[in-house]
């Protein structure tokens, strides 16, 4: 039975070895061997296992796995069979594709043949046709050619019979159809027509704007145009006033009609400006027409060898402009403005007869002003006028700010480049003189306690009005490039006064308790406090906006946290200027105190070195009393405490007395107290020295002087602690030094003892050598 069992084993693996070996040799790949032989694998562990039992179920494995493999050979075997006839199905089908591609081709060979001959046939045909048309095209161009010209003549002939017949609105009408028509060309590649209809356009103009110009004069006339003097309020109105008031009105629509071809005629466009300001339209007709006279009088005034034209009086031209102004608006609001409203024409017809005086003035300015860079004196007088005019003009005559004045004449570059020359010129001489002056260093103010509370003096205040007078003159020039270039002026002269002011303090360095000291520091804190508030001025913040974009080409050029700070608005254009006058300020605040502790240092010598160890106790003293050896000292801070109070403005007092108290509390700290020993009575003397002495010089200036003396004070504290406080502090100090910093919870902390005594600023370590201070009678 075993042996059978055996033979049906080894029969078994002869065949899943074999099998194993067909599916081996048919596979492809080393990874499908490997695949294959796990799924024999684990198809034996599944059904046979490890339990020699189970190989009885190797016959029916086998019997199964054979009828398998039946099935997949008959399988393999119907497909095999099948393949032939679809491969022979799909070769018949490639070829009657074949012999119908080979058809088409040839009909379309045939095709193209066909209709190549018959285009060789049509090409004639065609050539034929294209000469045709493009004599058509010719023809059609020359007929729209004789078309323009017809109608032309037309319109000609249509104005020439208006005109005949007094017809003006329909003349008028006419020669806008024509400015019109001429519009329509202006892309035309017909250069003779262009000229033929403009000069048609130009002859008919003229005739109609100097018929009705003529008319419009003496209407204007009848009105007593131009109004040279102010104008008289007549008794009663003429007669035919309504009949004037409606011929005014006709003629000034009726030129208002011709604006358009007037326009083209002169070709006009929009009058260029100065950069940041907008661009302006061409003068109204009617306007142009009431300048005439006005621009006859104005030349012939101030152009040629008349007395007038006076290179040394600008004011003469300048103000007769701006007196034509004033006497023309109520005529030009009354009577004008309401005619140009009811035709639908939005101008402002002051502002229009503004323009147009402007348009002289600018026209003189430009031809006087590069006459006068040579003259400073009467370079200045013409800024000067010119500055005044443009204030007026804007102010006085609500000239639109929009519209160009006459300050643009000045920034041209070589009239600009000399206007910032003779600024820097003038203003280096003024702070000369001022510096130079007998009273530069006293305040005028200084007898008025309410207005002289920065105590600035005289040359300080006199140079920064002269800032605030630049500032005033380019206020409202109408170009950022042009106010910028002033704003570095500006700077170069503050940085310019802030060197002289280090060269005059160095000269009194050696008497910094001089009035002449404290006044130049007065004079760098004046100064600095205006700029902070013009930092935050408007006026400077758009400075600031503009900076960024275009202010490297004229401040130099800006690191990116710089620009970064301007743009975001944290900074100012003064900040590096601010930065210099602040450290001047320091140095010299740092002399003075210097000063002052030097000074007290050597009042004070006998005070620290007295016999703090063998005082008596309060309690054999009947009153305390001010120490003699510290009288010296007391009498010292309070004179110079008096004196700098009345020399200093009250923030930088306030510096001084707060930069004072640091410094004696050190000195005190480290010069007395720390170098000498104490008794009980040297403690409680020493403390009323500073509580009721000391402290109170200050008490004028603060509520709580004794903040300020914190070292001092605590020290007071702890050399008058009783024993026992004293006895238990010194225990917990030690005890912190043994267990070194580490603390258990019951026990308290060296810092929490002393501030329970009032004792903050001290550290422990200080607390103990203070405590060594008075060990002499610690020991008892």
């Amino acid at each position: 039975m075993a042996a059978t069992m055996m033979e049906h084993n080894n029969h078994s693996s002869n065949d899943l070895s074999h099998q194993k070996r067909a599916d081996s040799s048919k596979s492809e790949s080393p990874s499908e061997d490997g695949n294959l032989t796990d799924d024999v694998v684990e198809l034996v562990q599944k059904e046979i296992g490890g339990d020699l039992k189970s190989l009885k179920k190797v016959p029916g494995l086998l019997e199964k796995l054979t009828l398998e493999n039946k099935q997949l050979e008959e399988q393999v075997l119907t497909v095999s069979s099948s393949v032939p006839l679809r491969v022979s199905a799909a070769l018949s089908a490639a070829e009657e594709s074949r012999v119908k591609l080979e058809s088409l081709l040839e009909k379309e060979r045939l095709l193209s043949n066909t209709l190549q001959q018959h285009l060789q046939g049509s090409q004639v045909w065609a050539d034929s046709i294209g000469q045709v048309l493009g004599q058509l095209d010719t023809l059609e161009r020359h007929m729209k050619y004789l078309q323009c010209l017809a109608r032309i003549e037309e319109l000609s002939d249509r104005i020439q019979q208006y005109l005949m017949t007094n017809s003006v609105w329909d003349a008028v009408g006419a020669i806008d159809s024509m400015a019109t028509l001429d519009m329509g060309l202006r892309e035309s590649a017909c250069s003779h027509l262009q000229a033929f209809i403009r000069e048609t356009l130009r002859f008919w103009h003229k005739i109609l704007k100097d018929k009705l110009s003529s008319d419009f004069e003496e209407v204007l006339t009848q009105f007593h145009w131009p109004f040279i003097s102010p104008p008289t309020q007549t008794l009663s109105p003429p007669a035919n006033a309504q009949e004037i008031n409606s011929q005014l009105e006709l003629l000034v629509s009726q030129l208002l009609s011709l604006q358009t071809s007037d326009d083209i005629i002169s070709e006009k466009k929009e009058i260029p400006s100065h950069p940041g300001q907008s661009q302006t339209p061409p003068l109204s007709l009617p306007i142009q027409i009431m300048l005439l006279p006005l621009s006859k009088r104005f030349r012939y005034h101030f152009t040629g060898n008349r007395q007038t034209n006076n290179l040394s009086k600008p004011e003469w031209y300048l103000t007769q402009v701006l007196m034509w102004m004033g006497n023309s608006s109520n005529f030009m609001d009354e009577k004008i403005q309401p005619i140009l409203d009811r035709a639908g024409n939005k101008v402002n017809a002051r502002v229009e007869l503004c323009r147009g005086l402007l348009i002289l003035a600018q026209e003189k300015l430009a031809q006087d002003a590069p006459r006068l860079l040579y003259d400073d004196a009467l370079f200045c007088h013409l800024v000067d006028e010119v500055l005044q005019f443009e204030k007026e003009l804007r102010s006085t005559h609500s000239y639109p700010r929009a519209y160009p004045g006459i300050l643009h004449i000045l920034l041209e570059e070589t009239v600009f480049q000399k206007w910032l020359s003779v600024e820097r010129k003038m203003a280096v001489e003024k702070v000369d003189a001022m510096l130079s002056a007998e009273g530069a260093w006293s305040s005028q103010y200084k007898d008025i306690t309410d207005v002289d509370e920065l105590k600035a003096p005289d040359c300080a205040e006199t140079f920064m009005t002269l800032l605030l007078v630049i500032t005033e003159r380019y206020r409202s020039l109408p170009c950022p490039r042009a106010q910028l270039s002033f704003l570095a002026l500006q700077k170069e002269l503050v940085d310019d006064f802030r060197i002289r002011l280090t060269q005059v303090m160095k000269e009194e360095s050696r008497q910094p308790l001089s009035p002449r000291y404290c006044a130049i520091l007065n004079a760098a804190n004046y100064i600095s406090t205006v700029l902070s508030d013009w930092g935050d001025n408007i006026f400077f913040l758009q400075l600031q906006q503009a900076a960024v974009s275009v202010g490297e080409e004229i401040l130099g050029p800006l690191g990116a946290t710089e620009t970064g700070r301007l743009a975001s608005l944290e900074g100012s254009l003064f900040e590096a200027l601010l930065a210099l006058l602040e450290r001047l300020r320091g140095d010299m605040l740092g002399r003075l105190l210097d000063a002052v502790m030097r000074d007290c240092k050597e009042k004070a010598q006998p005070y620290c070195k007295d016999r703090w160890i063998s005082l008596p106790s309060q309690s054999d003293q009947a009153t305390m009393s001010l120490s003699s050896s510290a009288c010296p000292m007391m009498l010292c801070l309070r004179d110079h405490l008096l004196q700098l109070q009345q020399m200093l403005c009250l923030p930088l007092f306030q510096m001084f007395w707060q930069g004072l108290t640091e410094r004696l509390d050190c000195f005190i700290y480290e010069d007395l107290i720390l170098y000498n020993h104490f008794n009980e009575g040297g403690a409680a003397q020493l403390q009323y020295d500073m509580t009721r002495n000391l402290f109170p010089l200050f008490g004028h200036y603060c509520k709580r002087p004794e903040n300020f003396f914190k070292h001092v004070k605590e020290a007071c504290i702890i050399l008058n602690l009783k024993v026992g406080p004293a006895l238990l502090l010194c225990d917990v100090l030690k005890q912190s030094e043994k267990d070194d910093g580490h603390l258990n919870h019951q026990q308290s902390s060296p810092e929490s003892v002393l501030n329970e005594l009032g004792v903050y600023k001290l550290a422990p370590s200080d607390a103990q050598i203070l405590l060594n201070l008075r060990s002499a009678w610690l020991k008892q």
